[in-house]
């Protein structure tokens, strides 16, 4: 069996096979701001008294402070759901993005199931738990009763070799992948990513790649955890690693599919718009024109992505023509960059800080684009009208990327500067 099926078969309590429906006890529930108000609104339909408040994680990040009545009227919804129902342990506002703040608080574990109102809930999948995400009806449903239905996913392996140069980062993997797969090419699959390059790779690098296992359309994405996962679990949650409950797939286990991925002479690779497989190397398009440019979101707001584009700025001031916005993916990580000089490099390089938050990823909140603007981002979609006007355009790289083409005011390899 792979470790998906694995998971599952532990929590089901008999060995699962794919197609099989399956109701099963969930170890966490998470939604944020923006689809906790929907959830809420089925929940109270249903029952008056959430099945365990210790389990269930509410992070306020997508608009964060608010920024419409609309969304300060959501959060107020929130916080007496919050109140009520005493969600006091893992309520969170202001501290950073969800997907982010829920390792940090240790609630992942590997072996776990981790069900979260937010499509990028298959981040935690870089901890080696199964982890995906769900409509706000479904969540109601968890929290009432503790338990969901799921159907056995397929499973595609992803094997992944050769090591990184000094120009690409683990998002340039992902990238790759989805673009070779296309966005529906995993649907309803689970992406489960190994092989050399896998296991030598970091939790940040990780988690940006199971992050992402949603724009191929993939149920979930998972890692078997490595030392310096199982260092970062245990330090969070207090346990040894002989407590955690590692799973690994068995080497004959079963694949609907088999991908290898040789990265040895990978270039940057940019998700052009409107579609994150629109995936071509940053040959054929640098030079392109740009208005604003983005580091942050859950994605890659993380400290090895502030340090990437820290090098590159440092000494350096970004074009007269273009905004750069740098969202810290939590406060942790935002102390961290200033501790180590990352943000003074920024501000001295001409760039705008925000407050940790998903903020501009999803047009949200601060760095909308207006009618034919475009912005190269490290965020994980670029749909049309994702950052703004439906007539802007979004581009995505590394923020090595993006940190040189704010310097140059056009799409710009790093190795050119």
């Amino acid at each position: 069996m792979n470790i998906t099926e694995k998971i599952l078969s532990a929590k089901a309590g008999h060995e699962v096979t794919p197609g099989e429906i399956i109701e099963i006890p969930v170890d966490l529930a998470m939604s944020h701001d923006g689809t906790s108000p929907p959830a809420i609104k089925t929940f109270e339909k249903i029952t008056d008294k959430v099945w365990d408040p210790d389990r269930i994680a509410i992070i306020f990040d997508h608009n964060v402070p608010a920024n419409t009545i609309g969304s300060a009227e959501f959060q107020k919804v929130c916080r007496e759901f919050i109140k009520k129902q005493n969600i006091t342990k893992n309520y969170i506002h202001g501290e950073g993005i969800c997907h982010q703040v829920v390792p940090e608080m240790g609630l992942v574990e590997p072996g776990k199931v981790i069900v979260g109102a937010d499509s990028h809930t298959c981040t935690y999948g870089a901890f080696g738990a199964f982890s995906t995400g769900m409509g706000a009806t479904d969540l109601a449903m968890v929290w009432a009763t503790g338990k969901t239905w799921f159907m056995v996913p397929e499973a595609i392996k992803m094997n992944v070799t050769g090591e990184l140069n000094d120009c690409i980062a683990p998002k340039d993997i992902i990238l790759n992948i989805i673009g070779t797969i296309g966005i529906a090419g995993a649907t309803y699959k689970t992406a489960e990513f190994c092989g050399d390059t896998i296991e030598n790779m970091g939790v940040e690098g990780r988690a940006t790649m199971c992050n992402m296992a949603i724009e191929m359309g993939a149920k979930n994405g998972i890692m078997e955890p490595n030392k310096e996962v199982m260092d970062y679990i245990c330090q969070r949650t207090g346990k040894t690693e002989s407590q955690l409950n590692i799973i690994r797939s068995d080497k004959d286990a079963s694949y609907e599919m088999e991908l290898d991925f040789d990265i040895t002479d990978l270039e940057p690779q940019i998700a052009c718009p409107n579609d994150v497989d629109n995936v071509k190397g940053i040959s054929q398009i640098e030079g392109t024109s740009i208005d604003q440019c983005l580091i942050g979101s859950c994605t890659n707001g993380r400290l090895s992505d502030l340090k990437d584009a820290a090098e590159i700025l440092k000494g350096n001031t970004i074009d007269d023509s273009i905004r750069l916005l740098i969202l810290p993916a939590s406060r942790e990580i935002y102390r961290q960059a200033i501790e180590l000089g990352y943000i003074n490099t920024f501000i001295d390089a001409g760039a705008i800080i925000c407050n940790p938050g998903c903020g501009p990823c999803l047009g949200g909140h601060m760095g909308v684009l207006s009618e034919g603007e475009s912005c190269i981002s490290t965020t994980n979609r670029n749909f049309k009208g994702r950052m703004g006007d439906p007539a802007s355009e979004v581009y995505l790289s590394n923020s090595k990327v993006v940190a040189a083409s704010a310097i140059t005011g056009t799409i710009t390899n790093p190795k050119d500067l």
